[in-house]
């Protein structure tokens, strides 16, 4: 029995990460201290105030635990990781997880490539970014194919050159064709290098050569070819549009505003790169009452920063924040080279992030009834649903469907909602192994057993090896379990869980005359739905989502049946022999009607492999 007060007594005078767990032993709140012991005996203190948002968290505190660190500052490195894995209801969030595109040039080619990625690798490649549009990003690599005939093929070359023909892109003109030798090493590094020079932001030399090369071609009269470059000419043109926006100190930074009320914040962030604007993003924040907005700003900085890549030189904010000397130590460290914190007090960059404010400010204005209507169709609906049950709180459910024709290729289909969003991470499809024929409640009980069982087993291995449960596949089990059907299919689920020891709720969804949901089957009673309330909608999109998971599974097996080869059914032919035997006698027909000796001549069969060819085809053994 955990005793607070005795192991607030026991808490070491060291730094370290503290982690606050709740009745269910969920974790609601995560924590860093330069002492352990005088931060988490505040909580729990009455004349300590910290506002109402951590006295709700203190009365919902039924445990805690810390790990104790050698330094301040790996305790934040600890507690930036451990809030992104475990994202505690009590701790300041971003809403999004967003991942930035780059742009990667592979220098350690011999032949370098211009590439897409979300990555940033400690490899030998460039790396030009973070954009904050994939779109701009991919039409920017083609602008620069098509300029400097830069290869996108993955062949390993120079090894590879001469080993297969030229592709498309070279007879269109947008590849100098490096895999046959038609260019030197040398001159395609050239190219590389200008390349380069044009993702740094240096336009004007290669405008300057389009409109030469343009007006040359005019003048020759080649005007599909002046037409081509004035395309590409007009393009770059729009490319350095966007880049206009400059700061003469040519650093990388990153300005970063807020807005906030009394629910809801945004934070904006300027991404200044060699001194251009490329872009920028804002992020919704939860937040909760008498939170101050430097403590918004800081929690925004350490959870943005341990997820990104890239991190500059510099970072501005609009206001000064706690532990700014402990935040430079950790991004220096993160960077390997020095990054600075400022709040800049006049000039240009004060007016950048005074912008940066003002449209953070725009944006929680537009966006508050937006996120309201979202949460109204999400948490809300998943509430409403809470609620018709009778249940205190539904986080995780669980939906499956089986799809098949006239039994055949039976398959089930597994999706996972949380917070009323689907987590398609999460989802599985199941083949059916022991049901033959079109019955769909041995079906689900296959799919059931299968994975429930699956789900048991790799929590057992997990506990085994002492790892976490979360990094199993299966071992997340839901709240609410929704059948597509009524009491048949509920009760089907039901004998699965208590087959397997289980003691999950399950939910049917009943549906009238016109297949239309009607009602939810909840402890042998029906119970009638609002058809106009979120959580009917909710439920209409599980449903829908399960069918179309299930039937896109069961077409995509369909489909590989129909390519199914009849040869594919003989006895020692495989696929090599298979392509032999097209290739030589070009029909099946032609196959069925050839002699021994005329298939044994074919060159990678024998007599033997023959003798079966012949044989399938002519002793009414050919499989349907």
């Amino acid at each position: 029995m955990f005793d607070i007060q005795e192991d607030l007594r026991k808490l070491p005078d060291q730094p370290g990460v503290y982690l606050m767990h709740d009745k269910t032993d969920a974790i609601i709140y995560i924590g860093k201290a330069v002492s352990l012991r005088k931060r988490v005996r505040q909580y729990f203190q009455p004349s300590h105030d910290e506002g109402i948002k951590k006295r709700q968290m203190v009365e919902h505190i039924a445990r805690f635990e810390y790990i104790v660190t050698d330094s301040e500052l790996e305790a934040l490195v600890l507690e930036c990781n451990l809030i992104k894995e475990h994202r505690p209801k009590y701790n300041t969030m971003l809403r999004d997880d967003k991942t930035y595109p780059y742009i990667r040039v592979t220098m350690g080619e011999a032949y370098p490539r211009v590439l897409f990625s979300r990555q940033l690798k400690k490899d030998k490649s460039r790396y030009f970014g973070p954009y904050t549009s994939a779109g701009a990003v991919k039409d920017t690599i083609e602008l620069i194919n098509k300029i400097y005939k830069l290869r996108t093929c993955n062949r390993k070359l120079p090894k590879d050159i001469g080993a297969q023909r030229a592709c498309l892109n070279y007879h269109i003109h947008q590849c100098s064709a490096p895999c046959q030798g038609y260019i030197s090493e040398e001159e395609y590094a050239a190219q590389v290098t200008h390349a380069l020079e044009f993702l740094g932001g240096n336009f004007g030399p290669v405008m300057k050569d389009l409109k030469t090369r343009m007006e040359e071609a005019s003048e020759e009269l080649e005007f599909e070819k002046a037409m081509e470059y004035r395309d590409l000419l007009e393009s770059v043109r729009q490319i350095a549009q966007k880049q206009k926006m400059t700061n003469t100190d040519g650093e990388d930074k990153d300005i970063i505003a807020m807005a906030c009320d009394d629910t809801d914040a945004v934070v904006q962030i300027f991404f200044v790169r060699s001194g251009k604007i490329i872009g920028r993003d804002h992020f919704h924040v939860r937040v909760g009452t008498e939170e101050s907005s430097c403590d918004i700003l800081v929690d925004f900085v350490k959870q943005f920063y341990s997820g990104t890549p890239y991190i500059p030189r510099e970072i501005m904010l609009q206001e000064a924040i706690p532990d700014m000397a402990l935040l430079e130590e950790w991004l220096t460290q993160k960077r390997r080279r020095k990054v600075t914190i400022r709040i800049p007090q006049k000039g240009l960059k004060e007016k950048l992030v005074e912008l940066a404010a003002k449209n953070a400010q725009l944006v929680l204005s537009q966006d508050k009834e937006k996120i309201k209507r979202e949460e109204g169709r999400t948490i809300g609906a998943v509430k409403e649903i809470a609620g018709l049950l009778g249940m205190k709180e539904i986080s995780r459910m669980e939906a499956y469907d089986i799809s098949n024709i006239s039994g055949f290729q039976s398959v089930g289909s597994m999706v996972v909602y949380e917070h009323g969003k689907p987590k398609r991470s999460d989802y599985r499809k199941f083949k059916l192994r022991t049901v033959s024929g079109p019955d769909d409640y041995a079906s689900m009980h296959e799919v059931l057993t299968r994975r429930f069982s699956h789900g048991m087993q790799e929590a057992k291995e997990l506990e085994e090896q002492q790892m976490p449960e979360e990094m199993g596949s299966f071992t997340r089990f839901p709240d609410l379990i929704l059948m597509d059907g009524g009491r048949g299919q509920v009760n089907i689920c039901l004998k699965v869980l208590e087959e397997l020891g289980l003691d999950i709720p399950v939910c049917g969804m009943v549906k009238d005359d016109n297949h239309r949901t009607r009602g939810l089957y909840f402890h042998n009673k029906e119970i009638p739905i609002d058809r106009h309330g979120e959580g009917f909608m909710l439920i209409t999109r599980i449903q829908d989502e399960a069918h179309r998971f299930a039937i896109e599974y069961h077409r995509s097996l369909r489909a590989k049946s129909q390519v199914h080869s009849v040869l594919d059914d003989i006895d020692g032919i495989g696929p090599a022999r298979r392509k032999e035997l097209m290739r030589e006698f070009q029909s099946l027909e032609r196959i069925r009607s050839a002699s021994v000796e005329e298939l044994a001549a074919v060159e990678s069969m024998n007599r033997a492999a023959a003798l079966k060819v012949y044989d399938f085809f002519n002793s009414g053994e050919e499989k349907a």
